[in-house]
């Protein structure tokens, strides 16, 4: 059975080719519209915002390194009067748009078309940014989404898929997530050119592929913005994007092609909109740009406008955005992760670094005890306290990949997505207690020891003194 279920006629999206399509951005609020610019409308959700900076991490002696973790944990447990977490993970919520989202959910739970897992500030935030915060086609598209998950039972693809086949398309589909961009947000590459697409189709089928899509767009809300945002000390909410076109043209784009591309555009608009914070398309030759003018008829306007069509000489213009560490060294950068099998296979970033997976576990899961008052200050009150850690200290440096797993999958509204059940997470946060413990006994245990060390070798020196004073009056 195919997987992707189209929306009766009564909830039609509203990015086709329909009357409605075409009236949504010449209808918007009236009061809204003329108190917002279209500069601010066009930006990415984080451009107007203004983040506090986490305090520096002093670094410690090697020793005193292992205490570092009971000092994180306790951290946790304490209220402070910071808004340093509520900065990261919320952002400083323009008045405006808080007036518009509460619209937009008032409109919802009206007709009880709004659930709790998707009640969220930002989702509902980028549904309006999409149609031009007008309700009424904001509600329709976001209603839809809604009606696809349910259909398509994207909940629980995103647990279980598993997408075996991952190495053998990458021989064929390189792409992948790789480094952050100079803000923190997350990095994707795709060498589209270089697509084999009849090999592609011996090794999968459109109908798994696209699964395997929207489990990383999955993730990459649940995990890599949340990670990101850690690691950035700033509120991540898009990704930047590299395509690179080389040898693409109208001749080369086949049926197989073109079924994967309107598929996965269909749902990223429809279902994951305002992600994308700019695409470079590089490598583009006329035949490509003949091709160009085809696909640009099915990309939303808004989606448009953030993409740059590069030719050749494109490295500068990337290295704007992007560092040259976090740049593969096929396309003029100075990253080349041969351990890895390769760029576009490197699994290494702020979602697979320990420390910040580990912190993202525990802010879920104390904000989770708290549910029961989520509009309770405290709530980012006792998350303000705890440290960022990353492993080296700079921002952009970790690199990031897409991983044909899903057992680092995160649901950002509730622990229980990652862990399995909400018992596996006390257990697990009475084993971190209990390692704790452990932990001061034996640093208690080493530093008897080490004085026991020193004893012993002070009285080994009083020995060599003494024999060579019976050496001597031997003499």
């Amino acid at each position: 059975m195919k997987l992707w279920k189209k929306n009766g006629p009564q909830m039609v999206a509203t990015s086709d080719d329909s009357a409605d399509s075409k009236r949504k951005d010449s209808k918007p609020n009236a009061g809204w519209q003329q108190r917002k610019t279209i500069g601010i409308r066009s930006s990415p959700l984080e451009a107007h915002w203004h983040f506090l900076e986490l305090p520096k991490k002093k670094k410690k002696p090697t020793l005193a390194s292992k205490m570092s973790f009971r000092s994180l944990q306790k951290s946790l447990t304490k209220i402070t009067k910071s808004d340093t977490f509520r900065t990261i993970f919320q952002g400083v919520r323009d008045p405006e748009e808080v007036k518009q989202v509460q619209s937009l959910r008032d409109l919802l739970a009206s007709t009880g078309q709004l659930p709790e897992k998707h009640d969220d500030y930002h989702t509902l935030l980028r549904f309006l940014r999409m149609r031009n915060f007008d309700l009424a086609q904001t509600r329709i598209m976001f209603v839809n989404m809604l009606k696809w998950r349910e259909d398509n039972r994207v909940d629980v693809i995103a647990r279980e898929f598993e997408f075996e086949e991952y190495d053998a398309v990458q021989q064929c589909y390189p792409r992948g997530y790789h480094g952050v961009d100079n803000v923190g947000r997350p990095l994707y590459i795709e060498r589209i050119g270089s697509i084999d697409f009849n090999t592609l189709l011996t090794v999968t089928t459109v109908d798994r592929f696209v699964k395997h899509h929207v489990v990383e767009q999955e993730k990459t809300l649940n995990l890599r913005f949340p990670a990101c945002s850690l690691a950035a000390k700033r509120h991540i909410a898009s990704i930047t994007a590299i395509l690179d076109v080389e040898g693409l043209g109208i001749k080369n784009f086949s049926k197989p092609a073109r079924e994967i591309f309107t598929e996965i555009q269909k749902i990223d608009s429809n279902y994951y909109p305002e992600t994308l914070n700019q695409l470079y398309i590089i490598n583009a030759g006329p035949g490509f740009k003949a091709l160009w003018n085809i696909l640009r008829a099915f990309l939303e306007p808004r989606t448009l406008s953030k993409v740059q069509v590069l030719g050749t000489s494109f490295i500068s213009k990337l290295s704007e955005a992007v560092d040259l560490s976090n740049i593969p060294e096929f396309f003029g950068g100075k990253c080349k992760c041969v351990e890895h099998g390769g760029c576009l296979r490197k699994d290494k970033g702020p979602w697979t670094d320990p420390e910040i997976k580990s912190k993202l576990m525990e802010v879920f899961y104390k904000a989770q005890k708290l549910e029961d008052e989520p509009t309770d200050e405290n709530i980012f009150k006792e998350l303000s306290k705890s440290q960022v850690v990353t492993s080296d200290g700079r921002l952009g440096s970790n690199s990031i990949a897409t991983t044909p797993k899903t057992e680092n999958y995160i649901g950002i509204d509730s622990l229980e997505q990652y862990m399995g059940t909400a018992s596996a997470s006390k257990h697990l946060a009475q084993k971190i207690s209990e390692l704790e413990e452990w932990l001061v006994e034996t640093n208690e245990i080493l530093q008897t020891l080490f004085a026991k060390q020193q004893q012993l070798a002070d009285n080994i020196e009083e020995l060599k003194n003494l024999t060579e004073k019976l050496r001597v009056s031997d003499a």
